[in-house]
């Protein structure tokens, strides 16, 4: 018997300046080894650098390649125009900034296949192309950076609450009408969210691994990370039960040094204990996470991890209650999903 055709795939691409990365994190797309039809379609955010430059080259030279607007340039509304603007039985979800190791549709799909999951998912492989961004990368790939979240440091496959960019089966994309644009950071939680909440699965798997160029500077992971606290928050209010402790570490690290510095310029030098000892612990948690890195990548990797933990907890901390309210005004009640195969 002749052996079936794999699925057709469409891939989506939320960009804003992303001129870096995006002809590589493109061609990536373009080489997977995958036997089934498939599109690219990248939503271009207002851009200030050459990233619609560069989709409009990519469109040029491939026929798979096509671009939709997204002057939001918001991250949801860009998956959604490209969603809607796509056309196959899968979607890809894949970064400006994310390099897709080259059997991972192949790999993607098939555990569609054998799990009868609504979306699958696998690592966040941070990677760096400087000594800055490899200390990124060994901070968001080590416990002490991220705590237990299996994306970034792996584990084993099973069910999840949600997973790493996802790989969708569009039906289950569409019977939840797609992603929440109140949600300007964690829309993939929510949208999992709503999928688990019909009965639909959630599944990760370390067999999937995208690589992750991390942000430039100080500056530039400060914002990410506060951004990243300031939602999580926002998602806490919205469901409850979602909140754990390895959300409130970095919150509870600012408070703790915030206070330990108050009390020893004001009252005792021995509230500058607590300071030191978070200085300690992160300088002391960065020798294994630094391993085979340069010697300029492994004395940043303390600077790396005070900036993510420092900024998260502050973003959490000072994220306004009204977001929020906003937030959960715009709530969706989840949609039984379905249960067909891809075929």
């Amino acid at each position: 018997m002749p052996q079936q055709q794999p699925p057709a795939v469409s891939v989506i691409m939320p960009v804003l300046n992303e001129e870096r990365h995006l002809r590589n994190s493109v061609r990536h797309i373009l080489e997977q080894e995958y036997a089934g039809e498939m599109e690219v379609v990248i939503a271009l955010g207002p851009s200030t650098d050459r990233t619609d430059e560069i989709a409009a080259e990519l469109v040029a030279e491939d026929p798979r390649v096509h671009t939709v607007p997204n002057p939001t340039g918001r991250t949801p509304a860009a998956l959604n125009a490209a969603i809607k603007a796509s056309r196959h039985p899968v979607v890809v979800r894949v970064d400006g900034h994310g390099m897709l190791s080259p059997d991972y549709i192949a790999t993607a799909v098939r555990l569609l296949e054998e799990t009868g999951a609504a979306n699958v998912g696998g690592i966040m492989h941070a990677e760096g192309e400087n000594a800055w961004e490899d200390a990124v990368a060994a901070a968001m790939t080590t416990k002490i950076g991220v705590g237990n979240a299996a994306f970034h440091t792996g584990g084993t496959a099973g069910p999840a609450d949600t997973v790493y960019l996802g790989v969708f089966r569009r039906d289950a994309l569409e019977q939840q009408g797609g992603y929440n644009e109140e949600f300007i950071r964690a829309q993939d939680w929510e949208l999992n969210f709503r999928i688990r909440e019909a009965g639909g699965q959630v599944w990760f798997s370390p067999e999937l691994r995208v690589q992750y160029r991390p942000r430039p500077s100080v500056k530039a992971l400060a914002k990410q990370y506060k951004d990243y606290g300031k939602w999580r928050h926002v998602v806490a209010r919205y469901h409850a039960g979602s909140i754990n402790l390895r959300y409130l570490a970095p919150p509870a690290a600012v408070c703790a040094i915030a206070a330990g510095l108050v009390v020893g310029a004001a009252v005792t030098p021995w509230g500058f204990v607590v300071p030191a000892g978070y200085l300690a612990a992160i300088t002391a948690g960065s020798l294994p996470a630094g391993k085979g890195l340069s010697a300029k990548a492994r004395v940043q990797i303390p600077v790396a991890l005070a900036t993510m933990h420092m900024s998260w907890g502050l973003g959490f901390l000072t994220s306004p209650r009204s977001l929020a309210k906003r937030v959960i005004a715009s709530r969706r009640p989840a949609v039984p999903a379905p249960t067909a195969d891809v075929e």
